[in-house]
């Protein structure tokens, strides 16, 4: 094969439609595989830790159905991988469930549906700690103790290329993922296909995210990835977009620490040397990449686990008086609430809105607020009685802060909502580590049923 190309039409499939505009330019153009990615730890622990997805049934079957009924008729591979968000084995039963449903729907002819689990057994994980093996922490997290794996509810491991690969040798027609590397899902066609690990990486690097590669800016848009022997082209399928050199080399630069490098379960991709070239208005071909194979595979697991019950509140500051002085208001509201609950065994957030409510201490005009705040309150406990409580009394003790120089009765804080709302339990990342495995598939378990009439 001279040449393979995959459109990708979603960056996180179901957290938001696919345009069905460009997709459908992108179907046009005869893909050999369509594909998109529809998992992220960016929308936190609590979809991992409850098992839950944050993206809206309907959105996901949306985008399966689009991408089913295309690939099906042009008789193409369809890949999706870390399912349902989270990439948990419920996440991935789920997405095999729905391509049943739309095949069953639309009476489509029976075809090959390949899916794998990513969840991994904390025992698996306490006899590697027991023999004394280090399960290395990532990004400031320290290396795994007994103590962490304890407080962790559920854990999965990013895949690499190899279930995907397993999958397609044994003839899937579509593979449905769990938590794996974004790239490593269109890696795998091109490396399945004969095509060098160099360029294979790089085409899935710059999929990954869809339209993100392309401007100007717009989300969920199709792109079209060509992998040769000599390099990768990417091209904008809206044609109000395009692939510029600046918008593929600034994608390949999106959200790490380092911008040259990225690793992978076997390897790391090298774009010390990428090269680009405006080929079209709309397309860019780069060359240049590298794969360096690493010696032992290792795989990055992520692990969740529960903090509490949660409960939110909400009220408005519009008083100047009040605003200046909003920390001791804090301050007066967290004494009443440690009155009633002591000091520990409980959670008790403010993020003050207009302020420093995104980037909190890292605001550079922290000392320079609105004319008027939103302050979000969260309560955290072991019960959902206890989390109410005490969130309603952190949010309307602020109403009566004692503050120097107030002499009216009024109060100075509003409430849009007389009540404070149940929220979604609190989690917190337990696990960002690597843990060595012996062979790629260790954590990987593959099967294959058939979908259709």
């Amino acid at each position: 094969m001279r040449a393979l190309k995959i459109i990708c039409p979603n960056g996180h499939l179901g957290f938001a439609p696919l345009r069905a505009g460009s997709f459908h330019l992108g179907v046009a153009e005869k893909p050999d595989y369509i594909a998109a990615d529809s998992g992220s730890d960016d929308v936190g622990p609590v979809p991992l830790g409850s098992d839950i997805s944050t993206s809206p049934r309907a959105w996901q079957y949306h985008d399966l159905e689009e991408m089913l009924l295309a690939s099906r008729k042009l008789g193409v591979p369809m890949i999706i991988g870390s399912a349902g968000d989270t990439g948990s084995n419920s996440r991935v039963d789920l997405y095999v469930r729905m391509i049943a449903e739309i095949a069953s729907k639309h009476r489509l002819e029976k075809f090959r549906v390949g899916y794998f689990y990513s969840e991994v057994d904390k025992e698996y994980l306490r006899r590697k700690l027991r023999a004394g093996e280090t399960i290395a922490g990532l990004d400031g997290f320290d290396d795994l103790v007994e103590a962490e794996l304890d407080a962790t509810d559920r854990i999965v491991a990013m895949a690499g290329v190899h279930p995907y690969l397993e999958l397609l040798r044994q003839g899937a027609d579509v593979i449905i993922g769990g938590r794996s590397s974004d790239a490593a899902l269109f890696a795998a066609p091109a490396l399945h296909h004969g095509f060098a690990a160099d360029n294979a990486y790089y085409l899935g690097k710059v999929l990954e995210c869809a339209s993100f590669c392309a401007e100007p800016y717009g989300g969920k848009e199709t792109v079209l990835g060509e992998i040769s022997h000599d390099g990768v082209k990417v091209t904008a399928m809206l044609p109000a977009q395009r692939c510029t050199i600046a918008s593929v080399a600034g994608h390949a630069m999106y959200e790490r620490s380092d911008p040259f490098g990225e690793f992978f379960a076997g390897g790391k991709l090298d774009m010390t040397e990428c090269r680009y070239e405006q080929l079209t208005e709309r397309t860019t071909r780069v060359t240049g990449s590298r794969f360096i194979p690493s010696e032992k595979i290792h795989v990055k697991l992520e692990g969740s686990g529960k903090v509490g019950e949660r409960y939110v509140g909400i009220c408005g500051i519009r008083d100047p008086y009040t605003i200046a002085n909003v920390d001791r208001v804090i301050a007066w509201a967290r004494e009443q609430v440690e009155a009633r609950f002591g000091a520990t065994g409980y959670g008790l957030h403010y993020k003050v809105y207009g302020r420093d409510g995104v980037m909190g201490e890292l605001e550079p005009l922290r000392d320079h607020p609105s004319h008027e705040l939103c302050v979000l309150v969260q309560g955290v406990a072991p019960t959902r009685e206890m989390a109410e409580e005490i969130t309603l009394t952190g949010l309307r003790q602020m109403f009566y802060a004692r503050l120097e120089d107030v002499k009216g009765t009024a109060g100075s804080v509003s409430f849009p909502l007389d009540e404070v709302l149940h929220a979604s339990p609190d989690y917190r990342w337990t696990l960002n580590h690597t843990v060595a495995v012996d062979n790629a598939m260790e954590l990987f378990p593959t099967h294959l049923t058939e979908a259709g009439v």
